[in-house]
């Protein structure tokens, strides 16, 4: 056969090419890792043990007795602690045992133990009955170039919860998930930014397991979590680089996971109480293409008309179009100049405040630009307070070197802190290192980026907020898109732009369900959607929802109407007004759940798993949550709905509206009404309301509602400070504890002296207790007295302050 020169060059390539994949093959092979066989155990310091296998050092730190650190290192080195993710790295000595057997060592804290099999080296994890939580599969931990793995067998009943923002799922059992800060990316938004499935404005690599614990991958690399998708043996999360350093949780119950979870990565903070009322934003009457119908009078006389309706309001923030967009970075930079339509902000500002708003901020991007008169990116750039880029010294203010951050406030933030403005609202922080919003900008590349993509929301919105709190002497606030973890420390997040279709809905809410359950308890959306124009309907039941969430945020860019509730019809507005007032009525209740966010990490909305954790029916419930501990709130989603179906857990629970008892674990086709959201009371539920105010410190309390359903035993704190200020960090507050206590023959309801540093004025107590029936008598303090019963409902008014004990006995 004779064979051209070109086919002899073509066999002779094709051979080269199958040799260089052989290669490139067992090169790769050879480059993937396991930890090999326990070999020593190499010191123990402290809280910390460090082993020795084949091919890895293992370093586990005892942080408390149900918090276990493993890190694990092939080159024999270990990264530094950084200070965005976790706060905490200074723990106090752990009590614990330790036996170096043949086949295994076993570490023993007075909570849990802990099991290291010498061959293979794996770890297991095991609660003090000896019942199984966590165990690494065969494969353990691995690197494969820069990828590090850590794999754990999946037990059959076992279901996972967390991971951040997420859209899509609740139970992620049997699911993959990719944790990397952005928006879905792609054009038309149709198929991009709306995409469920992608959307990660505020990834978490954290999860909750009904098993019992909890884990968290101590790392800002974008990370993969096979859940139980490519096995059901077998789950595995891995990170494109950095260090296989992970966090392990026990609890047994969600709450005390969170609690630890939010003790290593920071508590949330107080908002200011304010915070809680009704925040509303504006493009101050042009968004983008309408830009020139800009005003402060339309801002201005858009608060007039919220207290001309008598609709309570606290917060006004203004949207990208207050400022010129600049010449460099258009709609995605900040050039930190007044559009020319705007006349007198400063008493654009003292208007808003003499209206009575607590507080008024502005929208701003991450990135510098220059404007007519102002040109700050220029001299950042001569500064080095931009991070470089390839081809050009970069726009994006450094927020990880504190010069950058202070200059940054200075020179552009203080211009408009100094005319009026109390807060920002940080938005495109997924921008650095990745495809912008509002343009084809993708910011700093390269390895160490992928490191820094995920933090840098993180180190945004710790700037605006730490720099405001300094600059006011108030409780900081911020309103931020995008996270990490970490980010509950700089509250608030909220869900980003989604339509207001009815299809992105039910997303949104299982967006809150996942923050929650993720560490994050300070968390808004859009309330009727922010683009496009609402359906008269989905306004009405967003809005509902949107009320009734942890911070009440309205906000829209449809022009002209946006989304105030006049823009919506007279029902629309109505109704509106009917569930802000509810709102305002329960600021003592929400209040005191924010302390309870604050102290141990609980959120204020929270998914149905993180009360009824054994209760597999509640799994993939995302349409339904608890707003604080008594109040379940089931969202209307689907268009003309005239009746829904609920589920209702374990236990005794009250239609709101009707009063009419329901026994739990069952599901129920309950009327919805198009002004009725369905809220159901649980049993024993004790929520403390005010009077109606049009925002919040308009005057001063000298009385308490507290409703009560006294179906079973149960106990409520009311929390109270000044509301504003950091003294409650140091013990400025006070408590008053409530305490119910039932039996078959009778009540006994106790409202203990308030007790605290903070001082208040006399509170006296309308005590409302919803009851089937009429109560054979009643007596406080050991004295019967008479009382009015109507309606199933025994109202009490003792004359009797905060300062004295009150004990009511109620006999049935």
């Amino acid at each position: 056969m004779i064979f051209s020169s070109f086919t002899l060059q073509h066999i002779l390539f094709m051979k080269f090419t199958f040799a260089f994949f052989v290669f490139l093959y067992s090169s790769l092979s050879i480059a993937q890792s396991f930890t090999g066989d326990f070999k020593e155990l190499v010191s123990e310091n402290e809280n910390i043990i460090t082993l020795k296998t084949e091919e890895a050092t293992v370093k586990i730190e005892l942080c408390t007795a149900t918090m276990i650190r493993v890190r694990t290192s092939w080159n024999g080195e270990f990264e530094a602690n950084e200070p965005w993710m976790v706060t905490n790295y200074s723990w106090s000595k752990v009590p614990y045992t330790i036996e170096n057997n043949a086949n295994d060592l076993l570490v023993t804290t007075d909570k849990i133990s802990l099991k290291v099999l010498k061959s293979p080296f794996t770890i297991a994890f095991y609660d003090l009955e000896g019942n199984l939580l966590t165990s690494d599969s065969e494969n353990g931990y691995s690197i494969n170039n820069k990828k590090v793995s850590s794999s754990k067998n999946l037990q059959k009943d076992e279901h996972f919860f967390g991971f951040g923002e997420r859209m899509d799922f609740l139970d992620r059992r049997g699911k993959e998930v990719r944790l990397d800060v952005g928006r879905g990316i792609g054009l038309p938004h149709i198929v991009g930014a709306y995409n469920v499935l992608e959307a990660n404005y505020c990834p978490v690599p954290f999860f909750m397991s009904t098993k019992g614990y909890g884990i968290f991958l101590h790392n800002s690399h974008p990370s993969n979590w096979d859940m139980g998708y490519s096995s059901n043996k077998t789950y595995t999360f891995s990170a494109e680089g950095g260090e296989m350093d992970y966090y392990f949780m026990y609890g047994p119950n969600f709450t005390s996971i969170l609690d630890s979870y939010t003790s290593l990565t920071g508590k949330s903070p107080l908002l200011p109480k304010f915070a809680l009322g009704l925040q509303v934003g504006t493009y101050s009457g042009g968004t983008w293409g309408h830009e020139e119908k800009t005003s402060t009078d339309y801002v201005v006389d858009l608060a007039k008309k919220f207290r001309a309706l008598n609709i309570p309001l606290d917060v006004l923030h203004l949207d990208s179009t207050w400022r010129i967009f600049g010449e460099n970075g258009g709609k995605g930079a900040t050039s930190f100049e007044w559009r020319e339509t705007f006349v007198n902000p400063e008493k654009m500002f003292k208007d808003l405040y003499d209206l009575n708003l607590n507080m008024v901020g502005v929208h701003l991007r991450p990135r510098f630009d220059n404007g007519k008169n102002l040109r700050l990116l220029d001299e950042a750039r001569a500064k080095g307070y931009v991070y470089p880029e390839d081809d050009n010294p970069g726009e994006f203010v450094n927020f990880f070197d504190e010069e950058a951050v202070n200059w940054w406030f200075d020179n552009g933030v203080k211009r408009v802190a100094d005319q009026g403005a109390m807060f920002l609202k940080t938005d495109e922080g997924s921008a650095f290192g990745r495809k912008a919003n509002e343009s084809n900008k993708t910011g700093p590349q390269g390895e160490n980026i992928k490191s820094l993509h995920n933090i840098f929301p993180l180190a945004y919105a710790k700037a605006a907020y730490k720099q405001f709190e300094d600059y006011n002497k108030l409780r900081g606030m911020n309103n931020t898109r995008e996270g990490f973890a970490g980010i509950q420390r700089y509250p608030f997040i909220f869900a980003g732009d989604w339509p207001s279709e009815w299809q992105y809905f039910e997303p949104v809410i299982k967006a809150g369900l996942n923050i929650g359950l993720s560490g994050v308890g300070n968390w808004a959306h859009c309330m009727g959607g922010f683009e496009h124009v609402a359906d008269p309907e989905l306004y009405i039941r967003w809005t509902q929802f949107g009320l009734l969430s942890p911070i009440a945020h309205l906000f829209g860019m449809e022009h002209p109407n946006y989304k105030e509730p006049w823009n919506y019809g007279d029902e629309a507005l109505r109704i509106f007004k009917q569930y802000d007032e509810m709102r305002y009525e329960l600021i003592p209740y929400l209040y005191s759940n924010s302390y309870e966010n604050h102290t141990k990490g609980t959120p204020q909305m929270r998914a149905l798993v993180l009360d009824f954790q054994d209760d597999e029916n509640v799994y993939d419930i995302t349409d339904q949550y608890m707003l604080g501990e008594s109040l379940m709130i089931c969202p209307v989603t689907e268009k003309g709905a005239k009746t829904r179906v609920v589920y209702l857990p374990e236990g005794t629970w009250t239609n709101y509206w009707t009063g009419e008892i329901y026994q739990g674990k069952k599901y129920y086709s309950v009327l919805c009404p198009i002004d009725q959201l369905p809220i159901f009371i649980r049993e024993g539920a004790i929520i403390p309301k005010q009077e109606l105010v049009q925002y919040i410190g308009e005057k001063e309390f000298s009385k308490l509602t507290i409703e009560v359903w006294p179906n079973a035993s149960n106990t409520f704190t009311i929390y109270n400070d000044d509301g504003r200020t950091l003294s409650y960090q140091n013990g400025n507050f006070n408590t008053t504890e409530l305490n119910l206590n039932v039996s078959d023959s009778h009540i006994t309801f106790r409202i203990a002296a308030t007790n605290g540093k903070y001082k208040t004025g006399d509170i006296s107590y309308d005590i409302k207790l919803h009851m089937l029936n009429k109560p054979a008598s009643v007596s406080v303090n050991n004295e019967n007295i008479d009382f009015d019963y109507i309606d199933s409902v025994l109202t009490i008014s003792p004359q009797l302050k905060s300062n004295e004990e009150i004990k009511i006995l109620i006999k049935k």
